[in-house]
């Protein structure tokens, strides 16, 4: 017998932040899943709360940043979060943004923030995630789709 599905599908957003210098900003996640790992600022979708509402009120909690939204980046989903140390079914709609103004810090959720150039991204960054900050660098600012 197929083991049965999740008992709920989870609506996350999470921002490709550029900085002027063309850098992108990663945080290091407290919880699962994927906890201790680098990934893109974001979070949850509240129950009434619009896709970019959330994600500006994900990226302010979590990087005290304020963001200009760039657009759709792409979409991933984790269908078994539990081998990542969480439960159930994730859909993540990234955005291209813009940092405006404040300071990125480790807030909420993050154990770090740190900004990081196109050449020089983590190792172990998760494929989706790589692929989700290389079509945002292309659709965004620009710049050559990875090879």
């Amino acid at each position: 017998m197929p083991p049965s599905p999740p008992a709920q599908i989870t609506v996350g957003v999470a921002g490709v932040i550029w900085n002027q210098q063309g850098e992108v900003l990663l945080i290091r996640r407290r919880n699962p899943p994927r906890a201790g790992h680098w990934s893109l600022p974001g979070g949850r979708v509240e129950r009434g709360e619009r896709l970019e509402d959330a994600l500006r009120r994900e990226i302010r909690e979590e990087t005290g940043l304020e963001i200009e939204i760039l657009g759709l980046a792409g979409v991933a989903e984790i269908v078994d979060a539990a081998p990542l140390g969480g439960a159930g079914h994730y859909v993540l709609i990234d955005y291209g943004v813009r940092a405006l103004s404040g300071r990125a810090v480790a807030a909420s959720d993050a154990m770090d923030a740190t900004w990081f150039a196109l050449d020089k991204l983590p190792e172990e960054l998760w494929q989706e995630t790589r692929r989700m900050i290389h079509t945002s660098a292309h659709l965004h600012l620009g710049l050559a789709p990875p090879p």
